[in-house]
Parts: structure tokens; sequence; C-alpha cells
């Protein structure tokens, strides 16, 4: 799963300075759009809606188009959560529009927001756009709020900008109606290999948005470094995150700035779901206490990418004692329903003491009040009622191996799928690419989307699958600008796997979309990587 080799990174063009908060763009097309069209016929006028990403469940165009004008308001239903997405939307359009678009509960005209009980779910929405107005109604906020990012696209890339633009701000006319495939729709941010601020994962936060991700995974220990604060265990932060891949001064998040990422991440409807890895990847714990290790003695700390030489000493109480103190704590922090506990890669371990590991911790996640998450070697072991397994191997992992795995769905373990062949956004597009990893192949853009969630892992049952996640490890990784190239173009079709029916998945009709996403990234500054595969507009 992790590289055993540093490439050296190269810092991709910096993007201009904008708004952190994102969106996506429709280029215009004409004509209707079914489930599974191929691309519709460029024409003049406002973005049609078939042309979203992730691509809508059910999508009605017809009918006049609404222009959002300086008498635009955006109305919101009573309730605090209408108000507060009304708000957001406000904050996205203001700056390039230049218009008030005052947030009111009275009147039916403009853009308005509703909460109503209806056939949405958790996530979904209904969009209907007209002559008068734009309605938004959802049976839960987060609906609202995938709702919004659908009407942004609906919008000219310029509407990202954050100084005023010449418009015209048309919304196409017609109706879309949308859910999403899977409950769990991720993405992972390793802040232990380098460490990145605070700002720097709100600004992946609002990327996320964009593409109606709604888990955010963060790796937040490793042999490298140790990335949150423990009340009970200082050192652990202290002295085990006082370095990095390479050397560098590394960092870690106190609980206050923690509870800010948590915070800001609902705010955009993600979920975080905080990883410490074990009994593997624990070299920064282990030399932040000696105590840790089966000889009394810690190890000098680590900077290299080489994986799988480290392990908690399973034999030992203190052990247990250490787990279920970070545990408790950091579940105290994370309102979120999941806690990982890695898994993966523990070469250091004998299998038998990888099973009492597993089999004693798994149970204190639960205590504190969390559902398990863990790599699929979980498998391996005895994965608790609840639990999920996180698939990162590769299209040509062994027959056993995938075999296991698909015997524990087959008994009840939930399956997140992260082939890392296919969606690991640290792999290298190419040979030449400069940042990433090759070592379980190259992955270009078309990879990265062309697979089937539902029927991916053999033996396992389609209900098992929760959703798909997208990793992004920081081995050769440094600043925000390489996040961005990295997960740029592959992370929108990741999403568009975990949101959009199957009957929607077209390469040749998500190349098309894909490409027009460009104008809206140049808008928000975001760097990324421009594909031959994909008929990008002309720079």
């Amino acid at each position: 799963m992790r590289p055993h080799h540093r490439t050296t990174p190269r810092t991709p063009r910096t993007p201009r300075l904008a708004r952190i908060l994102g969106s996506l763009l429709l280029v215009a097309a004409a004509g209707a759009f079914t489930v599974g069209a191929g691309p519709a016929t460029p024409a003049p006028g406002p973005s049609p809606l078939g042309r979203v990403v992730p691509a809508p469940a059910s999508v009605r165009p017809g009918g006049a188009p609404y222009r959002i004008t300086r008498d635009t308001a955006i109305r919101v239903d009573g309730s605090r959560e209408a108000r507060r997405v009304g708000a957001y939307l406000a904050g996205v359009l203001r700056p390039s529009t230049g218009y008030r678009l005052p947030l009111t509960e009275h009147g039916t005209s403009g853009i308005r927001l509703r909460l109503a009980k209806g056939p949405y779910g958790a996530e979904g929405y209904r969009l209907d756009s007209g002559r008068d107005g734009v309605t938004l109604t959802a049976s839960a906020p987060a609906g609202l709020f995938h709702g919004v990012q659908t009407l942004r696209q609906l919008l000219p890339a310029a509407v990202e900008k954050d100084t005023v633009q010449p418009g015209p701000w048309l919304v196409a006319g017609g109706t879309v109606t949308d859910r999403p495939r899977y409950a769990y729709r991720g993405a992972m941010l390793d802040v232990s290999r380098h460490f990145f601020t605070v700002a720097q994962v709100e600004r992946y936060i609002d990327e996320l948005a964009l593409y109606k991700i709604n888990e955010l995974h963060l790796h937040l220990s490793d042999d490298q470094g140790w990335r949150i604060a423990v009340d009970s265990w200082p050192r652990l932060a202290a002295y085990g995150g006082s370095t990095e891949v390479g050397g560098g001064p590394g960092g870690h998040y106190t609980k206050a700035q923690y509870r800010e990422i948590v915070r800001y991440a609902a705010s955009r409807y993600l979920e975080v779901v905080p990883e410490i890895d074990m009994p593997g990847h624990t070299n920064a714990a282990l030399a932040s206490y000696a105590g840790l290790n089966c000889d009394g003695t810690a190890p000098p700390l680590y900077t290299g990418t080489d994986v799988g030489f480290s392990s908690l000493c399973v034999s030992k109480q203190v052990t247990y004692d250490f787990v279920d103190d970070v545990i408790r704590e950091l579940a105290a922090l994370t309102p979120g329903r999941y806690l990982h506990i890695g898994g993966d890669e523990a070469h250091s371990t004998s299998h038998a003491d990888y099973v009492t590991f597993m089999d004693r911790v798994q149970p204190l996640v639960a205590k504190y009040g969390k559902k398990v998450i863990g790599w699929h070697q979980l498998t391996g072991a005895h994965p608790v009622p609840g639990a999920i397994a996180q698939y990162w191997g590769l299209d040509d992992t062994s027959a056993d191996e995938k075999a296991q795995v698909a015997e524990a769905a087959q008994n009840g373990t939930g399956l997140i799928l992260s082939p890392a062949d296919r969606v690991y956004l640290d792999m290298k597009y190419t040979e030449d690419t400069p940042l990433g990893q090759d070592w379980a192949g190259l992955v270009e853009v078309k990879r990265s989307y062309d697979w089937n969630p539902g029927d991916y892992l053999p033996g396992a049952p389609s209900s098992a699958v929760r959703g798909v996640e997208a990793p992004l490890w920081s081995e050769t990784l440094v600043t925000g600008a390489d996040i961005d190239v990295m997960a740029f173009p592959r992370l929108p079709g990741v999403a568009e796997l975990g949101w959009s029916p199957a009957a929607t998945h077209d390469w040749d009709a998500y190349k098309v979309r894909l490409a027009a996403q460009a104008p809206r990234w140049d808008a928000l500054g975001i760097g990324y990587y421009r594909s031959p595969q994909v008929p990008w507009p002309a720079a």
C-alpha cells in the first residue's frame, strides 16, 4: 500500500489565489440528457442540466432559463440549516456577480432552498429551474448542500472568481432529481509523511465538497510522524510529530485545531474519519515512548519511506493502555461514526500476534462509541460485527487474498473500495510525472474512472460495498499545489463512481464533462494535470 522509495517532488504551477470555495463547470450542450447517453452537441446559452459531475440520477431539461440579477434574493425556509446553506451559496455568488443576494424567508421567486419530506434520502435533492426562479428541495441539509454544488455547475466558470465578472448568470431550465449510489464517498489525506496545515486541509475539504464527497479520512500517524495531540501521552505529538519524510520540521494538530478541521468539514457536510495506524506504521510512537517497545529501547525518529519494519509490542499490557487512551481521546474529539485502526503492512508482527492485537483493539473502538474501519488485512483476524474493511489491493492481487476479503464480506463485513492501481491519487499518471510513486503502476485518468465498484472484488456481494475512497499518500507531496495536481483530474471520477447510478458510467461521455471542469479549476486556482486522454478546451 505504501511506496518504498521517495521521488524528488516538484511543485507544479502555483495556482492563482482564489476563494477556497469551489465548484464545477457545465459546458453548453443542446438536447435532452438520458442516463448512459453520450455527449450532446455543444450549443450557446446556459449550460444544460445533463452535464454535471458527478452525473445526476435523473435529468429533464426544458423550459426557459432563470437569470440571476441584482434583484435576485436567496429565499430559505425557517430552518437554521437551510439558512446556513443559503449563506454558503450567497458567499459563492456575491463576489463574482456583485449582487447583494439577500437571505430572506419571504417570497417565492429567486433562488429558493427548502427542506421538505420527499423521496430524497439523507443526501438527495431536487432542483427545479425556470423563468421565475430556481428551487432546491431536500429532506435533509446535506441534500440542499449537494444541490447547491449542482446549481453552481449550471453557472459560468467565472462565478467562482473573487472579483466582479460581467455575467450573464443564466441557469438552464429543467429538473434534476438526484441521490447517491453509495453512502460512503471518501477521500484520504496523509498528513503523517508530510504535515499539512489546517488551512491546507480546509482547502482540500472545499475541493472535495465540489464533487459531493462526504468522508474525509485523515491518516494521523505513521512511522514518520504523529500528528494529533494526546494529553495522556504528550510526547507522541511533541516528539513523535517533530519530523517528516526527508527530515523536515513536521508538526501536529492541537486538539483545538483538530476540532476546527472537524467543524469546517461538517460545514461542508463531510464527516472526518481519523486513522491511527497500528500495530505497524508506529515508529513515531515507538520513538516517543521506550516502554511501547518489546525491548524497552526507543528507536530513533524515522524520515525515510520504507514500510513494514515497526510494530507495537503485542505481549505488553502497556500497549493496550496506550491504545485505549489514544482511542478514548480521539473519539471524544470526533463526532463522526468511524475510527480507522489501520492494520496494514504489519510485516514485523507475526500473524498470531496480529490476530491477538486486532481482537483486543476492535472492542476498544466500540467502547468509545465508534465503528471500526481497518485496511483489508483486518479480514485476516476476526472483524467485529459492523466493521468495515478498506480494500487497497490491485487488479493482480492474489486470488487467495481477494477470497479472504470476499469471505469476510459474505459474512457481514462491509467494504470500502480503494484499489491502489485505480484510485490511489499519489500514483504517477505517466512515467514522466514529476510527483508521486509507481509501485502500484501508472494510473491515468481513464484507468481511475473505468471500473465498477459493484462487481470489482470477485465473490464479494455488491450489498457489502459501502462505497469508495480515493487515498492520497504524501511521501512526495509537500505543498497544497502538490495535492491539487495529483488529485485533479482523477478525484472527480472517483466521486462519480461513488455518487452516480451505474447506468451513467461511460468514459467517452464522462471525459467530455470532465474537460469542461478546467475553466472552473482555473477560476479557483486549482492546478491540475492536463491528461492527453481528456479533450481539454484550448488553453
